[in-house]
């Protein structure tokens, strides 16, 4: 699942655009699931303006955090060998 601060129909059509195989939640307008992550951070355009960091984080079935990930520069992508050799991690799959 992906958490964004826009409001639901630019996401919408973001995530469609990009055809992306989970769901995407609106955090919009509160941001209570952004702040909860501790990634709130403001607008480099307007600092009044709040957004989310990108992040990745890796939750088991339990609901525990156990990994997370944040890019060294904007734009950067995440880097997927170790997101996944922790994931393999978690399934017991070493």
């Amino acid at each position: 699942m992906g958490v964004s601060a826009s409001s639901p129909f630019p996401q919408k059509t973001f995530a469609d655009s990009l055809k992306l195989p989970y769901p995407l939640l609106s955090d919009h307008p509160d941001l209570k699931v952004i702040r909860s992550y501790a990634v709130v951070q403001p607008s480099r355009r307007d600092p009044n303006l709040l957004l989310a960091r990108r992040s990745f984080f890796l939750i088991d079935s339990e609901g525990i955090i156990r990994g997370k990930w944040f890019p060294e520069k904007q734009g950067d992508l995440f880097p997927s060998e170790p997101i996944l050799e922790k994931a393999r991690e978690i399934a017991g799959k070493l």
